[in-house]
């Protein structure tokens, strides 16, 4: 059912959430050109701002604007992933903010959460297409234990609606494939885990002006050896992690297969599909080294049956309609054909 897809970031998602933002940003015509490059499916990140108010009051344009693309996806012959990307109560931009992020910590939130998922799966439940994700990021460690419980009531409620269609989740720290082992097992066969794959974070996000300790003038290259990155992976704390502690003495194809291991493992043991649903590259990169990283990431997934979504399909720093992409678009193409 999924199998190639590509993001619309940047639409329903962290962006001004007006009418002719939703209007202009993505029209059918988009959906056509992601169909026409063989694409069987769109993951689309939706903040609760399209379906519900501050106050939690209901948004009926907003459910119709989802529908509305939902069925542009129906008419191209393609599937939809509907990816809660920001609750009440929870953003993965505020990590580690108590304060803003307290959804975990706040039953009435919990509640809330049960609620939207209640109406999404309700106004869904009917669509041929209709994949649902319940919440994008989850990254505080000390979350662990009350995602896997939200994981089990909302899976619950969506059940009473939509008994038959695919639930997708993933673990926490960002969606990273080493969480996977802490989610619990599936109630049932029509759970799909998913992760998030960006590294070596010092390539895929190099010059990323949102990663404070990211120094705006390095220009790191892919594949290269670990010397050439380690310093820097270490000057970007935790985020550089997965460098700093590899064994591997070159960063490459094995670099990222040893990583993306831990989220084949956990899909096993839980008898469940495997999922990426972000990876991509910023467009500060290199671009030849940009190829070199898609080449190596798609090898991976196809050795190992993982299926993804690209991250993004237009604008947000990574956009493949975007001009950066033009001397490499076709060679990407043909890469995921």
């Amino acid at each position: 059912m999924l199998n190639k897809g590509i993001n619309l970031g940047g639409f329903l998602s962290q962006c001004e959430h007006s009418k002719e933002h939703y209007d202009t940003f993505i029209t059918e015509k988009d959906i056509e050109t992601i169909a026409s490059w063989g694409f069987d499916h769109v993951r689309l990140p939706i903040d609760y701002e399209v379906f519900e108010t501050d106050e939690g009051e209901v948004k009926p344009e907003g459910y119709e604007k989802v529908k509305e693309v939902v069925e542009w996806c129906a008419n191209a012959n393609i599937n939809i992933v509907l990816d809660l990307h920001k609750a009440y109560g929870y953003d993965f931009n505020d990590a580690g903010d108590d304060v803003k992020n307290n959804l975990f910590s706040n039953e009435n939130l919990k509640l809330r959460f049960l609620n939207l998922w209640d109406s999404i799966s309700r106004a869904f439940k009917d669509f041929d297409n209709v994949v649902f994700e319940l919440l994008n990021e989850v990254v505080e460690e000390q979350n662990a234990d009350a995602w896997n419980d939200l994981i089990k009531r909302t899976v619950a409620v969506i059940r009473i609606n939509a008994p038959e269609k695919y639930i997708i989740y993933g673990g926490i720290q960002w969606n990273s494939a080493k969480t996977l082992k802490l989610l619990e097992k599936p109630a049932d066969d029509k759970i799909i885990f998913t992760f998030h794959f960006y590294e070596p974070l010092l390539f895929t996000h190099q010059k990323a002006y949102w990663v404070k300790t990211m120094d705006p003038t390095w220009e790191v290259n892919y594949p290269n050896t670990k010397e050439h990155y380690e310093e820097r992976s270490k000057i970007i704390g935790d985020q550089g992690n997965a460098v700093s502690e590899s064994s591997l003495d070159y960063i490459g194809m094995d670099f990222i297969e040893a990583l993306v291991m831990d989220a084949i493992n956990a899909a096993k043991d839980a008898g469940v599909k495997l999922y990426c649903g972000e990876f991509g590259v910023i467009d500060r990169a290199p671009i030849k080294d940009t190829l070199n990283w898609f080449n190596d990431v798609n090898e991976v997934f196809k050795k190992n049956d993982i299926h993804y979504a690209i991250w993004n399909y237009k604008s947000k720093d990574f956009g493949l309609v975007d001009k950066h992409y033009d001397d490499i678009r076709e060679d990407l193409l043909k890469v995921w054909s």
